[in-house]
């Protein structure tokens, strides 16, 4: 008779992943005795939860041991906590405050009586954490759903606007079907390799010689990979991203657009380092062709853009280009390309929700999302001006804002390789940057050169968790461009021994 045998788990490795958990217990019970027009009181447990959970991230930084769980040192391990984990772990949690500053007032002051909200928020964020340490196909794939479920409700959160309604179908119809080509990927990887935690299947499939990769192998990675590309909204997948972003309400805007986003490079990363460090063959030239569509095509079309939410959208699309091109050279490049996109996406974090926190508060008084809404605002709320140029123009790469230093990473990632693919990538990141500043410079002329569309140059009033998120932003945006090593110091660290968990 075959005895059970508990698996061994590191609690303090656990430690955010659990008090996530708790205060979504709490929320609950808020939830219950609480008014239902009451937000403050939830709004300040999300918060405060999510601040709460980075203290376990920093102390297991500082112990600076690599934890794994579920698994042995000889096979590897399911779920691994290591530098990789923290630093997108952290991310994860402050992106989550400050999307959490930006809806309080949203939330308080519309039609919104649901308290289920934040337990959602935080549900996805619990899902994105799993996303960073899980080494194994199924915990990836429950990581995924744990994320992308709640997304889809807080998409339709407006339940009496079509458009939020509409953005909640096709973000929730698209995601089913890339879930399903993905979990078909997956069904394939497991019956080649017989296994599902990464590390085996990376073992597995260097079976296969260079250049005799079976067709099903291919078929497998290619359709694993694409799953993906829908959540980074990579040109032909981003389709959904434009309506979604529009339609839903703005600060889950701002949570798509940046931690969603993030994690769908976390599962990449991990992927193709872990589970495929051998595929170049097939990897890639698939990364090459969806890095310069993404890039070329969502900026080209943002281009067209008359409002600023679409515009951002788009501009996602091609900041989603930029941040594939590493992997398109990762045979080669390896930890830096790792590395280059890491720092991407911590400085990408910063400005994007910043410049979301700007629509945010110039909609309490302009209530448009047209950039022609825009005109006059460095006469009635000059400060504002300012910070949206700021974020603009780091989005566009302009030093010394912290945007150079991303695409120099990029760059020197590209570059470093020596290969034609990722020299003729960095000839297609500057161009499309090029382009990319022709539309960010079109809203900062609006908001200097143009009137108010109505003549009403009265102040914008700006609540204290819109000015705090504003703050934040704007903070680490201008110290990473003036002080990159601040994101050096930890990026780094990121090894590719570490992203294996071994």
């Amino acid at each position: 008779m075959l005895a059970f045998v508990a698996p061994s788990i590191d609690y303090h490795a656990f430690a955010p992943e659990l008090i996530v958990v708790a205060i979504l217990a709490i929320l609950v019970l808020v939830d219950c005795f609480t008014s239902d027009y009451d937000k403050s009181s939830q709004s300040s447990v999300a918060g405060f939860g999510l601040l709460l959970a980075l203290i376990p991230v920093v102390t297991l930084a500082m112990d600076g041991t690599v934890r794994g769980m579920f698994g042995s040192p000889e096979s590897g391990y399911a779920y691994v906590v290591d530098t990789y984990s923290l630093i997108l772990k952290a991310l994860f949690l402050v992106s989550g405050y400050v999307v959490v500053l930006l809806s309080q007032t949203y939330i308080a002051e519309g039609d919104y009586w649901e308290g289920e909200y934040y337990q959602l928020l935080l549900a996805s964020i619990l899902g994105m954490m799993v996303m960073a340490s899980a080494r194994d196909l199924v915990s990836i794939f429950v990581a995924l759903e744990l994320l992308s479920i709640p997304a889809y409700m807080l998409a339709a959160w407006r339940k009496r606007d079509l458009k939020s309604d509409e953005a909640g179908i096709k973000y929730y119809l698209m995601g089913v079907f890339a879930s399903a080509v993905m979990l078909y990927g997956m069904s394939l990887i497991y019956g080649i390799t017989g296994s599902t935690l990464l590390t085996e299947v990376a073992a597995n499939l260097r079976q296969f010689p260079a250049g005799q990769v079976p067709p099903i192998v291919v078929l497998a990675v290619v359709f694993v990979l694409v799953g993906f590309g829908f959540k980074v909204s990579a040109v032909p997948f981003h389709t959904w991203a434009p309506d979604t972003y529009e339609g839903a309400p703005t600060p889950v805007t701002a949570f798509l657009a940046v931690a969603s986003k993030a994690a769908g490079f976390v599962a990449l990363m991990t992927l193709v380092f872990v589970a495929f460090p051998g595929n170049t063959s097939t990897i890639e030239p698939l990364m090459f062709a969806l890095s310069a569509a993404t890039m070329t095509v969502g900026n080209l079309i943002a281009l067209r853009q008359t409002n600023i939410v679409r515009l951002l959208a788009y501009s996602g699309v091609a900041q989603a280009g930029y941040m594939l091109a590493p992997l398109a050279v990762y045979g080669v490049s390896g930890t830096v390309g790792l590395q280059a996109i890491i720092a991407y996406l911590l400085i990408y974090a910063a400005m994007n929700l910043g410049a979301f926190a700007v629509v945010i508060t110039a909609a309490r008084k302009t209530r448009s999302g047209e950039i022609s809404s825009f005109g006059g605002l460095i006469q009635y709320a000059p400060s504002l001006a300012v910070l949206m140029c700021l974020f603009l123009f780091s989005l566009a790469g302009i030093p010394p804002l912290g945007g150079w230093f991303a695409k120099f990473a990029v760059f020197r990632a590209l570059v470093g390789a020596e290969t034609g693919w990722g020299y003729a990538l960095a000839v297609l990141v500057g161009i499309n940057s090029v382009i990319a500043l022709f539309y960010y410079a079109r809203v900062a002329k609006t908001m200097v050169m143009d009137p108010a569309p109505d003549g009403d140059l009265s102040p914008v009033r700006v609540p204290f968790s819109l000015r705090a998120a504003l703050v934040i932003t704007a903070m680490v945006t201008v110290a990473v461009g003036v002080l990159p090593g601040l994101v050096g110091h930890f990026t780094d660290s990121v090894t590719i021994g570490a992203a294996l968990g071994s």
